[in-house]
């Protein structure tokens, strides 16, 4: 993977003055994102904040049985890593990349003391929180409301809007564990959204083929995230 050239990819960076900017920039180390890596594991002690510029980060629930469920996905709007800003070094789930990409890394004491400045990073990163917490909660709800064919549906037009393209690379066992149900739930959802043209599954390659299609089969979930992070991100 080639090193990525601008880390105002990253929205939260690109919000940034200019000279606010600049003082970041030169404590900004550029990372890959290699498919499967975790960044931080649950009760880890955390020595970065990641601001991704591709790919995309998936924040996962482990239980005590070793099953889990993703809580929420971060891409090129926001950062990895908030409680080294919310009063902690650690979380209490784990965060693993879902689709490979690049970052650039902060130390954790360039981030304490830019964000003791008070000024437009802490102002970003609070706002990024509460688009967070927003789509923390409405995956809650949609997991315990809606269909798996419903939950599939805002998953994958999560993932869509941090790619640079229409595809993803992801098994249905994966999406399951994802998801926090069963294989063949997957299985079956994905069937009826290929049979109906929305989408083509082959070999762990998605190509989602009528987006504005998808988008209506989907419940109402995937609006309220989406919404939400565009106007606190705007």
């Amino acid at each position: 993977m080639s090193t990525p050239s601008d880390p105002r990819q990253n929205h939260v960076l690109a919000a940034l003055p200019e000279a606010d900017f600049a003082r970041l920039e030169r404590h900004l180390a550029a990372i890959p994102l290699p498919l499967g890596w975790p960044v931080y594991e649950a009760g880890m002690s955390m020595q970065y904040l990641y601001f991704p510029t591709s790919g995309i980060v998936s924040m996962l629930q482990v239980m005590a049985n070793g099953a889990s469920g993703e809580i929420a996905v971060v891409g090129n709007e926001g950062v990895v890593g908030i409680s080294l800003f919310m009063g902690s070094k650690s979380m209490s789930n784990r965060a693993i990349v879902q689709s490979a990409g690049h970052a650039y890394r902060l130390p954790a004491a360039e981030l304490d003391a830019e964000f003791g400045r008070g000024g437009p990073l802490q102002h970003c990163l609070l706002r990024y929180t509460q688009a967070l917490i927003t789509q923390m909660s409405q995956t809650a709800v949609c997991n315990r409301h809606h269909t798996v064919e419903q939950q599939l549906c805002r998953w994958l037009l999560l993932s869509l809007d941090r790619l640079a393209s229409n595809e993803l690379n992801m098994t249905q066992e994966l999406i399951a564990n994802m998801l926090g149900v069963r294989r063949v739930g997957v299985t079956e959802a994905a069937g009826k959204l290929q049979n109906d043209g929305l989408i083509h599954y082959a070999r762990g390659n998605i190509t989602v083929l009528d987006r504005p299609r998808l988008e209506a089969r989907a419940c109402e979930c995937y609006a309220v995230v989406k919404e939400e992070i565009d106007r606190l991100l705007r």
